[in-house]
């Protein structure tokens, strides 16, 4: 989801906490509440890796559009990200989602003149506050910014229609930087099929299946959320690197297309993949009011199903509209902690959930793309050589 212009405006910052200190830590005031305090322990250890934020995408609508420097995140911002948020919330690594719409009439200039003018709005964010950011393409590189008291910044691409049936742009991505694609955004494409209704293909085509090996091929993680069931099965099916969900919850417990069945939540263990629990309220709940408490179900219903190796963490800020109450912002992370650490878990599985998880599924993916680009040159294949009759 985005956050709309008008919604943006709507939003106020929190109030300014104390700069990060150079051991990757957040200045945060020691908590009276030992779950709170837990919570903060654990995240001074082991870095926060959050699987999706829609900076870039609030900033190029905002007024001035487009303007790095005028969405000053140093100050207060209209949306839920700054720099005073992102230290009190003690966010140590960030996948920043460079979405552009998938709809036809959203397509004035191409899908990529717009994705290239999103990765220089993540590149120019990256580079304006050093201190803070830290771009890196790798896991190893998440953790060196944590141990020096920067958040590591990797780019994920929300919609596979930005590579218009190109693997030769597919690769051109990833050299610019980017470590994930979201298969689908919400619509289907030539190659895919998204989680809206009225599908085409069942799934991946067989050149869908082959920018899933191209990806596996270059370390690109495959994203699954906003896909539909059956591209999500074919996906593991094809995979030889774990997948990702990076903003995605429990179908199980909120019946929304975006969430994820417990049929591939099982797939996960042997797929070493993670999904992200993310923080829009449609997704966390069926109901009006979605609550902290209830996106805490849905980490612990995926720890129930998948394996607590399994799922991770992924708001969706600034690309929601509204918010679940206890989540208001990236200052908030350290609460659903605590709420978990009330719940029974413990400090290792917290920290399994914080950052190590996603960690592992990065670094797998590195190690099957150092093992492929060994025996498989880069693929020549084009949509209309294995896609012939167009479905």
């Amino acid at each position: 989801m985005r956050l709309s212009p008008a919604s943006l405006a709507l939003l106020l910052a929190a109030p300014a906490l104390a700069s990060a200190q150079a051991t990757g830590t957040s200045a945060v005031t020691p908590s009276a509440d030992p779950h709170l305090a837990r919570a903060e322990r654990v995240l001074r250890s082991t870095p926060l890796i959050d699987g999706h934020n829609d900076l870039p995408w609030a900033i190029r609508n905002a007024t001035p559009p487009r303007d790095v420097p005028a969405y000053d995140l140093r100050g207060t911002v209209p949306g839920h990200t700054d720099l005073a948020r992102l230290r009190a919330g003690m966010v140590g690594g960030q996948f920043w989602s460079v979405y552009i719409p998938g709809e036809d009439a959203t397509r004035t200039y191409g899908y990529a003149r717009t994705q290239l003018e999103q990765i220089d709005i993540a590149q120019q964010v990256f580079a304006r506050y050093p201190d803070a950011f830290a771009f890196t393409t790798t896991a190893a590189g998440f953790r060196e910014a944590f141990a020096a008291g920067r958040i590591g910044s990797v780019m994920g691409m929300e919609g596979g229609h930005a590579i218009e049936n190109s693997l030769g742009a597919l690769r051109a991505y990833h050299a610019m930087g980017v470590r994930y694609m979201t298969l689908t955004h919400n619509v289907h494409l030539d190659w895919a099929d998204a989680h809206v209704p009225n599908p085409r293909h069942g799934g991946l085509t067989a050149f869908g299946k082959e920018v899933v090996r191209e990806m596996n091929r270059l370390g690109m993680l495959v994203d699954l959320s906003h896909t539909s069931p059956g591209t999500m099965s074919d996906a593991l099916d094809v995979t030889e690197a774990p997948v990702i969900f990076s903003h995605s919850n429990a179908f199980a417990l909120a019946n929304h297309t975006r969430n994820v069945p417990d049929s591939i939540l099982r797939r996960m263990p042997q797929n070493g993949g993670v999904v992200m629990v993310t923080f829009v309220p449609g997704f966390v709940s069926r109901t009006p009011g979605a609550t902290l408490a209830q996106v805490a179900d849905h980490i612990d219903h995926i720890r129930r199903v998948a394996g607590v190796d399994h799922v991770g963490i992924g708001g969706d800020f600034d690309g929601i509209d509204q918010v679940v109450v206890g989540l208001e912002d990236v200052a908030s992370y350290p609460r659903l902690f605590a709420e978990l650490s009330r719940r029974g878990w413990s400090e290792e599985d917290l920290r399994k959930l914080a950052g190590e998880n996603i960690l592992r599924a990065f670094e797998r993916a590195e190690a099957v793309a150092a093992r492929l680009q060994r025996t498989r040159a880069p693929s020549t294949a084009t949509i209309e050589q294995l896609d012939p009759t167009g479905d």
